[in-house]
């Protein structure tokens, strides 16, 4: 049997809106971009979605809405995929490495104030790692205390919420990616939502060009004329075929979730006593997105962790298990990166492993389980024996 690690839930709904940009021509942005973008801002409780290119393309639309340029500094947790230091360095300020909370895989609010206390700071991007929310109770208070602005990473997180508010609809503006192995998927696609008018009105701006006008808009009132173009901005379009995409898994994300959420309630109650493997936690009162089920390995082990020495033994045995379970056919992934130990970021900030110790340790120790819609009863059975073997 091969299990892969994800897989994008696709059927004959979404192939016949395919069908539909393709038989009327306007393939590039337009009137299903703009579909999914007002079915998305009333998913997540706000007033503007923007759709992009991708989540790395919102991000640094994000920042650049929020006036972060260079000089600006941005607190980013350590343990994070590479993309949303990235953003933050394309816009020409530095990134702000934070340490996490090994529980949760997210940012460690205790770490942040010391940041925050230590040095000027011009924003915060909190990342909704995996699809549970980041402590934005204590990172709001955080931010209005010391005057930051806050763009949420929500790459993984559809649909998880802290009571009943949306993740990326806490702080200036959220982004969200549609990346195949995400909860729904256009193939690549991101989408930034705000409850500012005027952030919303210049991130479509600066997603085609700079533009005053986009074409579906010239379309409407006669085209002929092109539009100004005041500011300097980008090519971070979305296409209208991944639109009609993404308003068909916008249609059936109820039902996705309704299979994700029940894969992970069987993995928790499979791994409740389970020696090597600690499942993910979920703090009371958040809702779990499930864009992937990541446990820590090594257990209380792991959380005791205080040497890379200690990690790295531990991360041996990872290794192996992942190892035995890759040649049953089943695939597992870390979880993320340490972005303070990849080279880029190493050799430009003169980082050491031993700066964000936990995100080290969470690099190493993370293990992803196989996760999807599409998963059946046998294959997630085949799954959990083999876990157990270890």
């Amino acid at each position: 049997m091969q299990i892969p690690i994800s897989k994008p839930y696709f059927d004959a709904q979404d192939e016949q809106n395919l069908i539909k940009p393709l038989e009327s021509g306007w393939v590039v942005q337009g009137p299903f971009v703009k579909e999914f973008e007002n079915l998305f801002a009333s998913f997540a409780r706000v007033p503007f979605a923007v759709a992009c290119s991708n989540c790395t393309t919102a991000l640094h639309l994000g920042l650049r809405a929020l006036k972060i340029g260079a000089g600006a500094h941005v607190v980013v947790p350590s343990f994070t995929y590479i993309a949303s230091a990235n953003a933050v360095e394309y816009t020409g300020a530095t990134p702000v490495f934070c340490d996490i909370d090994l529980r949760t895989f997210n940012l460690d609010t205790d770490s942040l104030q010391n940041i925050l206390e230590s040095q000027k700071i011009d924003a915060i991007m909190p990342v909704h790692l995996f699809g549970l929310c980041a402590n934005m109770p204590r990172i709001l208070e955080l931010a209005r205390h010391y005057d930051v602005r806050i763009i949420e990473d929500a790459a993984c997180g559809f649909d998880a919420k802290i009571g009943e508010q949306h993740s990326g609809s806490f702080g200036d503006c959220g982004c969200f990616s549609f990346h195949p192995r995400k909860v729904i998927s256009t193939g690549e696609g991101g989408m930034l939502i705000t409850k500012s008018a005027t952030l919303a009105d210049l991130a479509r701006s600066l997603r085609d060009h700079g533009a005053s006008t986009s074409d579906l808009e010239r379309h409407k009132t006669g085209g002929s004329l092109l539009p100004n173009f005041d500011i300097l901005g980008y090519n971070y379009r979305l296409t209208d075929l991944q639109g009609a995409l993404g308003v068909s898994q916008m249609q059936k994300a109820a039902f996705i979730m309704e299979r994700r959420r029940a894969i992970a309630n069987t993995y928790f109650a499979a791994l409740a006593d389970h020696p090597l493997l600690l499942a993910p936690m979920i703090p009371e009162g958040y809702t779990h997105g499930f864009q992937s089920f990541v446990c820590l390995f090594g257990g209380a082990q792991a959380l005791e962790a205080r040497t890379l020495a200690q990690i790295d033994s531990l991360n041996a045995q990872r290794n192996a298990c992942m190892q035995k379970l890759e040649q049953k056919g089943i695939a597992t992934r870390q979880g993320t990166h340490a972005v303070h130990t990849l080279g880029f970021y190493r050799n430009k900030y003169g980082l050491k492993s031993e700066d964000c110790l936990k995100s080290y340790a969470a690099d190493r120790l993370s293990i992803s389980l196989p996760l999807y819609a599409s998963m059946s009863e046998s294959e997630l059975d085949y799954v959990i024996t083999n876990l157990r073997a270890l």
